[in-house]
């Protein structure tokens, strides 16, 4: 492979991996079907009711029934010319059942009366079947049934309703602005995903909802000639829960002449003018000389760090063992939660998991099993005091409720535990980036996340970044390449000692959160403020061990 092919496509592919499962696309569309109505909300009613009764009839003691209609439009563009449009529909529905105290599940994407009766039917012979094997009973926690309701993303303009030529032509400004700056490539993209979800349960609820997701994103090539070095940055984007709107850039706020924060909103013309600087200077910045260094880690890499090492770690299914077989287990085990001591960081961390968080990717008002979604502490002044729990885990940490994290990637996929937004509470004093940095003697100041690993428990940790900028004596003075930071969970969590106040903090995330056997993703935001850790071992990526 050549030297351009190779720089080309490495980019896409680190693209590709923030997209959701590209299998859940669906079947081609034209992008105006994109804003039919879709199916009429009485007829889901009555082709649920059909479900449930179904599946009572044949022995189900509980049933809840899925209909959905998931739409995804990318746009993606290299240098000066679109490289693909897509766009997609599935649509589809998911029965899950208990009969003889287990669970089943079966789906179809024949959404008919006659259909669903029998994928209903299915669904409890499921059961039975696994019944014959399983120990001891489902035990859910009670849930009332709300009725007939509804939510919606608050958006402001409906990305679907956006112009297939208004984007394109955004996408390729951008990566004019990028190449006049000196860019050798630079690829473009933007995803919008529309999920129209209907949830009916035999608890009583009929639930209608309309999320709305929006990403835009790139990547910035720079080559040096003389040399052969080159150096990329990606966007400092985040996927958000939001519309177009997204795109429209309120409350600019220039830290150290470096990078351009958004509360909110994304201006993505001027962060691939910022890019397109950040990758010529990272060429020509000096490699790093390991060791302990005072880290100042902007909100666009730390939600990472906080989704690895305090989102997954507090999920109660990876705490009981389920996930050890794909992705692992978690250090918090029952017995440091019980303790009520359990000293996870600094007392200055608070972590809390919120579905209900505006603009966030995690922001629904009700879950996947019918519960209305909500506020709840995991770590608070530095001890663990909770997990993330659904109807049939909530007994076992003693709840008598579920905390309304249940989620599926489709209507084909059965429901289960999934990350909320999980995110570090921001300082209550008033504090600046700057106020931060003017204090700290030797240090690093991170922005953007880059690669990463962490073990199976979720407790020894490396991260990598974007930009890295060293600062001595309380100034930045230039940038440095090759960095990353070792730590173990609790150390790491430990060592925090300043963070920026509510002005500060952003939200950060991902599409793609991986989990379960078969595989799904889940769209999921952290939120921080720029924060501050003391005496964090840093290495040289470059250097050989």
């Amino acid at each position: 492979m050549k030297r351009r092919d190779f720089i080309y496509l490495s980019g896409v592919g680190f693209g590709a991996l923030m997209l959701p499962n590209m299998e859940l696309f669906g079947n081609p569309i034209d992008p105006l079907a994109a804003l039919n109505d879709g199916m009429d909300v009485g007829l889901k009613k009555q082709i649920a009711d059909i479900a449930m009764n179904a599946a009572k009839s044949k022995g189900a003691t509980y049933a809840d029934v899925r209909i959905g209609r998931y739409l995804n439009q990318f746009v993606i563009t290299r240098e000066n010319r679109v490289q693909n449009v897509a766009n997609t529909e599935s649509f589809g529905v998911g029965i899950r059942v208990i009969a003889n105290g287990c669970w089943g599940f079966a789906a179809s994407n024949n959404v008919t009366k006659d259909e669903v009766a029998k994928t209903a039917e299915r669904a409890v012979a499921v059961a039975k079947a696994n019944a014959k094997i399983q120990g001891t009973p489902v035990e859910l926690a009670p849930q009332k049934g709300f009725g007939e309701v509804s939510w919606k993303t608050p958006i402001e303009k409906n990305p679907f309703e956006v112009p297939v030529q208004e984007k394109t032509d955004l996408l390729l400004a951008v990566n004019a602005e990028a190449k006049n700056g000196g860019a050798n490539f630079v690829n473009s993209m933007l995803f919008s995903i529309n999920e129209q979800k209907y949830f009916a349960s035999t608890d009583g609820s009929y639930i209608d909802q309309d999320i709305h997701r929006i990403y835009p994103s790139f990547v910035v090539t720079k080559i040096d000639k003389t040399s052969g070095k080159f150096q990329t940055r990606r966007s400092l984007s985040s996927p958000m829960g939001m519309g177009y709107e997204y795109l429209t850039p309120k409350e600019e706020e220039k830290v150290k002449g470096i990078v351009t924060r958004y509360k909110q909103r994304y201006d993505i013309m001027e962060d691939v003018k910022n890019a397109t600087k950040d990758a010529a200077e990272k060429i020509s910045a000096k490699s790093v000389e390991p060791g302990k260094y005072d880290l100042i880690l902007d909100p666009s890499h730390l939600w990472l760090t906080i989704h690895e090492s305090v989102g997954h770690p507090t999920e109660l299914d990876r705490v009981l063992g389920y996930e050890a077989n794909y992705a692992g287990t978690s250090f918090l085990t029952l017995d440091k939660w019980q303790s009520k001591k359990f000293n996870f960081g600094n007392k200055l961390v608070n972590v809390v998991a919120d579905k209900t968080q505006p603009g966030s990717l995690g922001a629904v008002g009700y879950d996947d099993e019918g519960v209305q979604c909500g506020k709840w502490d995991l770590i608070k002044d530095g001890v663990l005091v909770n997990y993330q729990a659904i109807r049939d885990q909530a007994h076992i940490i003693g709840l008598d409720h579920s905390q309304g994290c249940c989620y599926a990637q489709s209507w084909q996929d059965v429901q289960f535990q999934r990350m909320p937004n999980v995110s570090l509470q921001p300082g209550k004093e008033k504090r600046s980036v700057d106020d931060m940095i003017k204090n700290v003697e030797k240090g690093i100041y991170i922005v953007g996340d880059g690669s990463f690993s962490i073990d199976q428990q979720r407790y020894n940790f490396q991260f990598g970044g974007q930009t890295f900028y060293e600062i001595k004596q309380g100034k930045i003075v230039g940038m440095l390449n090759d960095v990353a930071y070792q730590a173990n969970t609790q150390e790491f969590w430990n060592s925090c000692t300043d963070l920026a106040d509510a002005s500060d903090y952003r939200l950060g995330g991902a599409f793609n959160d991986g989990k379960g056997q078969p595989g799904q993703s889940n769209a999921v935001s952290h939120g921080c403020p720029t924060t501050r850790f003391n005496g964090v071992n840093v290495i040289n990526t470059a250097r050989k061990i």
